[in-house]
């Protein structure tokens, strides 16, 4: 690690060379409990360092409340907060590396532009709303929200300084009478009842935030600090200047009681159906930074805040006079939460069933109504269902009123769409899908469909909570077909979580029934079982365009044919931790085809890379490389690996040339944790658990070099727990553990939209395994935790 000067007790300690490993740079801002500094880490990314006074870090209580603040940092680390990159709370010097974001604080943009209009407010009180949702579910309250500790992002507001949050089940107690918080914002009850804090007290300091951004001042102000705590405790607030359609909500939000306040997801909804075209639109602040490009004169410090030492993140300044606001849908897409969704009814007899919709207008006047009043219930209890008739038998039943299939003008423009996919009343359930044509045979569930969405045969075909597989229409959602769970198979284990979505191979549609326990073939048309096979003593289920690989524990490798099941031959290759590849859909080279299969040593210096025939399972090549190699994907001419270790960190991305056998490792400058990985072309797209998505070029003159220059561009999305990456010809899409589907520029990478989240019913949680999204033609379609499938239009993210 390099020396650290300047460490000691003298006034020069305050401007430290180090933080660790990282090089400190200009000073953003200073604060009661340190100074931001910025720094640029090894691969290039721009962080903000906070670094603890010298006269604090000899303070053990001071130690403590520093380690509480990385943690909580740490804990609601994702789209609404600067992600933590490092910390060292023990050091000499204490300090915290977040991401350094390139905007103003609230409180800066308000003072150098004055008030923010309707419009913005709906979009940043909407933004911080569902900021502060994600906030409370780590388990976290911030305890001072306030102006300056919010950052206008050009991806939505992002709120920092967690120096004096809590757990909510922490048992760390604050020194009587010390009140902890920022007066003007603070709830009743921290003046009050300070241990007996909780997520509403956030919710208060939100409708404080919105007040000050309406009108350039609190609704408690006073020159007194103990006239605003008398003020916060038993008074009105002053809401004069506040816009008249946001009075009622700011009112409840400022309400004495902590139960008479609305909960983030109540804000959340209610602001975002009430903007411009029914919605605040998915991400962006909805707030112009105000800069005209000379940061008002004052050098590199872009929202640091004086009154506090804030730890700020990445994100690019948007051009001159733009707001950094993803644009709004259009008022055509307001209707989608009232739009059907799909369940599966239990009687036999039931009538055919009919689609109840809510128009649009009707929609936006419900949520007006909503807004209006304060109760955001309102907002969501717009939705009709359609519901699929299912016979008593495990006969694939059809919508009675469902036409056929037809082709659709290429100049039509895509209407976006959300099915829910549940039979009974089953739980919740993360559906997995593919896309393609019926007769196309290629449809491997790698994130890219089979020919287009406007092919006469092209379908979505889906799992869900009950359901073995659906069919679904691309142009609209309706539901052609559903195989619900037989009584056996739902007898046989609970359904799967692992993420296999359906496969089409051999001119069927292949599904794995609750439990692994079967592989069903299905004809795509009609949903009817043409042959199965058990999958009790397989551990492994891979395809190609006609085959179906079921691979033992000790590595027995059995290929079926998809068309009809028939055994077609039987190899052993391989063993226990051996990690099987296809490159189904690559044609024309020399691994057209091709099965891949990766043994690693027991350990995990070497890892033998083995090329089999798919039509008779002969080996074809095998190479021993180093280090632990886990197959990313393949295409018509290489092999592509992540070279990851058993500590299941990638460090490099390794290409094995078909013809050749020529291997060529990319290095990464900067690990990637858990990664996932997606291969188009010769570039892989690499997404880690912690949200950083990598492109890699691993076929240009610098990708061997050894200082990760092979990687055209690093974005880090602060989504944790993402889908595998779905790549095309110009962009990438990842679905996040919250139900976003986010689309990614694959030139510059840059995040050019995503969509709004769509939380699951059982407390609002994440994913815990996610599908991929899946690209066909001009559509995205995508799942989500609630169980819905949703299509959007490819070319047009900015309008999602």
């Amino acid at each position: 690690m390099p020396p650290q000067r300047h460490t000691g007790p003298a006034p020069e300690s305050e401007h430290p060379d180090y933080a660790g490993r990282y090089l400190l740079e200009a000073a953003l801002g200073s604060g009661g409990m340190g100074v931001v500094h910025l720094a640029t880490s090894a691969s290039g990314l721009r962080l903000a360092v906070k670094v603890i006074h010298g006269h604090h870090a000899s303070d053990p209580e001071f130690r403590a409340r520093f380690r509480q603040e990385v943690a909580a940092a740490r804990r609601v680390s994702g789209a609404f907060t600067a992600p933590v990159v490092d910390a060292d709370p023990e050091a000499v010097r204490p300090w915290m590396a977040t991401l350094f974001i390139d905007g103003p604080t609230l409180s800066e943009r308000v003072k150098r532009n004055g008030p923010l209009d309707y419009e913005e407010l709906v979009r940043f009180g909407a933004g911080l709303a569902e900021g502060l949702r994600d906030i409370h579910r780590a388990g976290v309250v911030h305890r001072d929200l306030k102006p300056s500790n919010v950052l206008l992002a050009a991806d939505g507001p992002k709120v920092i300084d967690f120096g004096i949050s809590r757990p909510v089940d922490s048992d760390l107690r604050t020194e009587t009478g010390k009140l902890i918080g920022t007066p003007p914002f603070m709830a009743p009850e921290q003046f009050q009842r300070p241990r007996e804090v909780g997520p509403a007290a956030d919710v208060f300091a939100l409708g404080a935030v919105l007040v000050h951004a309406a009108t350039g001042r609190g609704p408690f102000d006073s020159d007194s600090p103990y006239i605003v705590a008398y003020q916060v405790v038993h008074d009105e607030p002053d809401l004069t200047g506040v816009p008249d359609g946001l009075i009622p909500l700011v009112t409840r939000c400022l309400a004495k009681e902590p139960a008479d306040r609305p909960t983030p997801d109540e804000l959340m909804t209610a602001l975002r159906l009430n903007g411009p075209g029914g919605t605040g639109g998915p991400g962006g602040s909805g707030v112009t930074d105000g800069t005209d490009g000379t940061h008002g004169g004052r050098g590199p410090a872009h929202g640091t805040g004086t009154d506090t030492a804030s730890t700020h993140g990445s994100g690019a300044r948007p051009a001159h006079g733009v707001s950094p606001l993803v644009p709004a849908r259009r008022a055509a897409d307001t209707a989608e939460s009232a739009r059907p969704s799909l369940a599966t009814t239990h009687s036999p007899a039931a009538p055919p069933p009919q689609t109840v919709q809510s128009t649009p207008t009707r929609a936006r006047r419900r949520v007006r109504r909503a807004v209006a009043t304060g109760i955001a219930a309102a907002a969501l209890a717009t939705g009709g269902v359609v519901a699929v008739h299912a016979s008593g038998d495990d006969t694939p039943s059809a919508v009675a009123d469902a036409p056929a299939s037809r082709v659709e003008p290429k100049s039509r423009p895509v209407q976006p769409w959300h099915r829910k996919l549940r039979a009974g009343d089953g739980a919740d359930k993360v559906p997995f899908c593919t896309a393609g044509g019926t007769d196309a045979g290629t449809g491997t569930g790698t994130g890219t469909g089979s020919g287009t969405d406007t092919d006469a045969d092209a379908g979505v075909y889906c799992t869900g909570s009950g359901i073995t597989a659906a069919r679904l229409d691309p142009a609209d959602g309706k539901v052609r077909w559903t195989v619900k769970h037989t009584a056996a198979d739902a007898s046989a284990g609970a359904e799967s979580d692992d993420g296999a979505p359906p496969v089409l191979s051999g001119g069927l549609l292949l599904v794995t029934t609750p439990g692994r326990a079967r592989l069903a073939a299905l004809d795509p048309a009609s949903g009817t079982e043409r042959w199965s096979v058990p999958l009790s003593s397989y551990a492994m289920l891979r395809h190609t365009a006609d085959r179906v690989l079921l691979v033992t524990y000790d590595g027995e490798v059995r290929a079926l044919d998809s068309a009809t099941g028939t055994e077609r031959w039987t190899v052993r290759h391989g063993g226990t931790g051996t990690v099987w590849s296809t490159a189904s859909g690559a044609e024309g080279g020399a691994g057209s085809g091709l099965l891949y299969a990766a043994t690693p040593s027991p350990d995990g210096a070497t890892t033998e890379v083995g090329a089999l025939d798919p039509a008779s399972g002969a080996l074809r090549w095998t190479k021993r490389l180093t280090g632990t190699l886990t197959p990313a994907g393949a295409s018509a001419d290489a092999l592509f690996l992540l070279a990851s270790g058993t500590d299941d960190v990638t460090r490099a991305v390794v290409r094995i040339d078909a013809a050749t056998r020529t291997v060529r490792r990319v290095p990464l400058a900067a690990p990637v944790e858990q990664a996932q990985a997606t291969v188009f072309g010769d570039t892989v797209y690499v997404m880690g658990y912690t949200g950083s998505l990598l492109a890699v070029d691993t076929t240009g003159a610098t990708a061997d070099t050894g200082n990760g220059a092979g990687v055209r561009w690093r974005l880090e999305t602060s989504v944790t727990r993402a889908s595998r990456p779905t790549a095309t010809k110009d962009r990438v899409y990842v679905s996040a553990g919250d139900g976003r589907l986010l689309a990614v520029d694959t030139a510059r990478g840059k995040l050019l939209g995503q969509t709004k989240p769509r939380m699951g019913s059982a407390g609002g949680t994440v994913a815990a395994a996610l599908a991929a999204p899946v690209a066909l033609g001009r559509r995205v379609f995508a799942t989500a935790p609630d169980g819905s499938v949703f299509t959007v239009a490819g070319r047009d993210p900015a309008r999602w």
